[in-house]
């Protein structure tokens, strides 16, 4: 069963009321930047050990596909370039894990059905709620008429596909949670795509990213995870004014980031054209390498993970 958390109480610096739970170019030159930034090439292919054995190392990326062009992406290029990262992501960085926000399920269709058969998919869409409590579907921007939202792609079958309720806005986009077991590497992998702060227009002082924060944590326990996503926060700090909002165990410690360089580390490159850092990837498994790859088809870079799963 899902794990969900009570409301966040009002910290003194920061008051608001307690909430409530609630389940809910360009065609792109990606191969002149895909030089890993940190990542060791040598050994991205999985290799085999032997038969019924599982590969010794499993690349896993988280990206933000900025598939809703009313939300920025108007200058990020067509559904042919963002596909076309997707598969080359597969294909040239060969990651085996995909971990994905703001796509568009026409998309992810497509770069399964060229993948092949041994890719599978889940998806989750992102909702819509008004003052009135309705929800409805976001949709991906006309002509198109497909749902956008959050998704798991592997080379796998993808096995105990959960969706954690976490906090959501009264008033606002309804982001969320997506776990999904590749079972070919028995690796958990959990997306997330928090709310950032003002993400609720009935109460836009409101913060949500705490309890959502504390959820993915709780949804990702275990010694054989990966988890991350657009956590829409920049690494805690002092130069970070919502640091409060990280969780005090879990990410950074129990289970370290993609490119944490030491225990005491929270130093990262930006995955946003702000400038940023909003992309993470955590894990408790043996880092290999990581990498974030620029990429014209969205305003986040690409974030990979090579881990050995074995």
């Amino acid at each position: 069963m899902p794990t969900t958390h009570p409301p966040h109480r009002p910290r003194p610096h920061l008051p608001r009321p307690t909430r409530l739970l609630v389940a809910a170019a360009l065609t792109i030159a990606l191969a002149a930047v895909l030089a890993p930034v940190l990542m060791d090439r040598g050994g991205d292919r999985d290799r085999e050990d032997g038969a019924g054995q599982r590969p010794s190392s499993l690349t896993v990326a988280t990206w933000n596909v900025c598939g809703v062009r009313a939300w920025g992406c108007a200058d990020t290029g067509d559904r042919a370039a963002k596909t076309d990262v997707l598969l080359r992501l597969a294909r040239d960085r060969d990651v085996r894990v995909l971990m994905l926000q703001e796509a568009c399920a026409d998309d992810v269709a497509a770069a399964v059905r060229e993948l092949g058969t041994s890719w599978h998919s889940t998806f989750r869409p992102y909702t819509h709620r008004d003052a009135s409590g309705r929800e409805t579907t976001v949709r991906c921007a006309a002509p198109r008429s497909d749902r956008a939202g959050y998704a798991i792609l592997a080379a796998s079958a993808l096995t105990r596909v959960t969706h954690p309720a976490s906090a959501q806005p009264e008033d606002g986009l309804q982001r969320g949670i997506l776990c999904a077991t590749a079972s070919r590497y028995d690796v958990r992998a959990c997306t997330a795509h928090l709310t950032p702060r003002g993400g609720d227009r009935a109460h836009p002082g409101w913060e949500y990213r705490d309890d959502q924060l504390h959820t993915l944590v709780a949804a990702s326990r275990g010694p054989r995870v990966v988890y991350g996503g657009d956590l829409n926060t920049p690494p805690p700090g002092t130069r970070n004014p919502s640091t409060w909002v990280w969780p005090s165990d879990g990410p950074y410690r129990t289970a370290r980031e993609c490119a944490q360089r030491s225990a005491a580390s929270r130093a990262a490159e930006a995955t946003h054209r702000s400038g940023h850092k909003l992309d993470y990837l955590f894990t408790p498994l043996p880092r290999l390498g990581c990498a974030v790859l620029p990429t014209a088809a969205s305003d986040h870079r690409a974030l990979l993970l090579r881990v050995n799963p074995t």
